[in-house]
This record gives structure tokens, sequence and C-alpha cells, in this order.
């Protein structure tokens, strides 16, 4: 599964390494959000979680759709600048129809839902449609998307104040730390890009990440085959985004990818025990997929039977196989039966089984 961004023809001074405010506030937020994804972090948001005043926790939570199980594209910028405050004036002059698409992507779930024409602000059944994908999500998502829909203009300028508050209530210390390590990353990265080009460049950044053999596409290990392409490429580096690689690639919205910087701390050994009785479900490549599908969130039968085109019951006996391993936690709302990847489980495995679900 690859994501190939085509640079063909792109002058090497479009693909850029650059530091974002707003993008690290992303990574920090889905930290908050998903702790288990970070347990290298998970002093930092306890501490965090404890020092919010009961309003902001409670917006963190309204709006958390945007970036917990995958980032809104107007939240990973393109065009970074030094400060939060001017990369949300960016993000403002975003139009209505483009905020609105980005924000139910992630709203509704999956990076498989496309919201094109007719658009969902002005068509019934668009908007019907929209809706019964939120509500599939849960009753937040369900509530999220009807003031989405209603009135984008006081959701965007809801999300902008709470945005605001982070900076004031947690951003502005940790940004002043992270910023020096972004920098140094930087340095090396930039250095890297004029000295010996971009494949080098890129294979400091991650395994994950090549260039073709022909120079004329980065290739990104995710969970999607996908194609895009634009004016040039951004990668932005983050401290609290790690393991995650975060690509944003949608028709319309210039390449970025948002990349770990390196981690300093060795992986624990593991149970040869664990690993044995595990990997033997995971062995299958359909669980496998699956599997790294719920590691970015709840998802039903039926929605993993839809993104992947299987049939629920194939997906039904793929996850009775994870399940008995201990690999998934299930929960029932309503109608519904949500599976989530048992993460503190997969950690048990090791970092890079884990990094590859997670990436």
């Amino acid at each position: 599964m690859t994501l190939r961004i085509d640079i063909g023809g792109v002058p090497s001074g479009r693909v850029r390494f650059a530091a974002s405010p707003l993008a690290e506030l992303t990574a920090m937020l889905h930290v908050l959000a998903e702790p288990a994804h970070h347990p290298q972090l998970a002093g930092w948001a306890a501490d965090v979680w404890a020092g919010l005043r009961p309003e902001l926790a409670e917006r963190l939570r309204e709006a958390e759709f945007l970036w917990r199980s995958s980032r809104a594209d107007f939240l990973v910028p393109a065009r970074p600048r030094p400060t939060l405050a001017e990369e949300l004036d960016d993000v403002d002059r975003i139009d209505d129809e483009t905020y609105v698409t980005a924000a139910l992507i992630t709203t509704c779930g999956s990076n498989r839902v496309h919201f094109g024409t007719p658009s969902p602000l002005a068509d019934a059944t668009a908007r019907e449609r929209a809706l019964d994908l939120a509500q599939a999500r849960g009753v937040l998502q369900e509530a999220f998307a009807e003031r989405l829909l209603a009135d984008p203009a006081a959701v965007r300028a809801r999300v902008r104040d709470t945005l605001e508050q982070c900076a004031e209530a947690f951003f502005d210390a940790a940004w002043a730390g992270a910023a020096v390590q972004l920098a140094t990353d930087l340095r090396v990265k930039n250095d890297l890009l004029k000295r010996q080009g971009i494949a080098a460049a890129l294979a400091a950044v991650s395994s994950a990440i090549t260039l073709s053999p022909d120079g004329d596409c980065i290739v990104v290990d995710k969970l999607q085959d996908n194609a895009t392409s634009g004016a040039g490429v951004t990668l932005l580096p983050s401290v609290f985004g790690r393991p995650h690689l975060v690509a944003v690639h949608a028709p319309g919205w210039e390449p970025v990818i948002q990349y770990p910087v390196a981690d300093p701390i060795a992986a624990e050994p593991v149970s040869l025990e664990t690993v044995t009785l595990r990997l033997e479900a995971l062995a299958h490549p359909v669980r496998l997929r699956l599997l790294r599908t719920l590691a970015r969130g709840p998802h039903t039968t039926g929605e993993l039977a839809d993104a992947w085109q299987l049939t629920p019951p194939e997906v039904s006996r793929h996850l009775a196989v994870l399940r008995r391993a201990g690999l998934l936690t299930s929960e029932r709302q309503g109608r519904y039966v949500r599976y989530t990847a048992n993460l503190p489980d997969l950690t048990s495995l090791g970092s890079d089984l884990v990094t590859a679900v997670l990436r």
C-alpha cells in the first residue's frame, strides 16, 4: 500500500522542509485524544488534561474528530508561517466548501468518503448522506456534522477560538521546547537536500519514504493506494507526532508530509510467547490491513467491509481471529458495534510493528 506523490518537473526548491506551529499543535491535540498512541507522552497528556479549564476540555472533545483518527487537511499547512496566528489566518481564507469537505471527511471517519458535487451545503440528499455517515461514528460526530452543515461560519469561528485557547493553555509552553528540536532537525534535512539531493533527505526522514528510481515520485508507505501531485511538496518535522507519518494528499490540496523527528529511546524487549501468539493472528494480510484501519479509530463491520471491498461475513471471521488473540476491543453504541485496535497489547509485540500499524 503506497501513496505516490508526483514531483516530475517540480523545481527542487519546491520540495521543502519547514516547521509549522499549527501542524505541531494538531499533533499535540492528537496526543491528547489518543494517548495510547503515544506512551512516551502519557505523562504530558495527563498533566495537560488536569490543567485544562472544563470548558476548554469540553471543546476539545467536541471537535476531536478533526485530529483524532486523521487530520483535517487545513490543519497541516503546505505553506507554514512563523506563528500560529498567521497560519490560522490562512485557514480563515479557505472557502466554506473546502473547509466543510475536509472537516466532514475526518468527522465521518474515512478518507474514502468524498464530498464533491452536489455539495452537502446545498443539496439535501448529499447532506443526509453526510449525516448518516457521521451518525454511524457516534452521537458526538453526528452533532458536530449537523452544526457544521447548519452554520459553517459559527463552527469555523469556534474551532479557531478553541485553538487559540489551546495556545494559552499549553501549546505556547510546549512549542518553546519543541521548536528547538524541530530547528535542529530542519538544519540536518535542509543540508542533506542541498548537498546530496532529495533521495538522501527522504532517506533521513523515514524508511517509509523513498524516491522512485526515475526520480519523478515520492513513495510513502500508507494504508491505501493513492496518487497525487501539486506544485511542490512540504515536509514538516514533528516532536509530538511520533510515530505517525501524516500525509495530506486530497485533490485540491498541496501535498504535505508530517514526519516524526528521530526517537532517542530504544525499543523495549518483548515476550517471545506474546509475539508467537499474536503474530499468528496477524499472519493473514487482510487481518493486518483491518488492524491498520482500526488503529486509526473505531470502525463497524460494515465500514470495514465497504473500505476493503469485502463481505461483512468475511470481515467478521477475521475480526474474530483478532479478538481471540486479544488484539481488538469492541463497544456497542445503539445498533452499531465498533471495533478498536488494542494498542497496549500491540505495543508488547515491539515498536517496529506498532509504528508500521500506526503509520
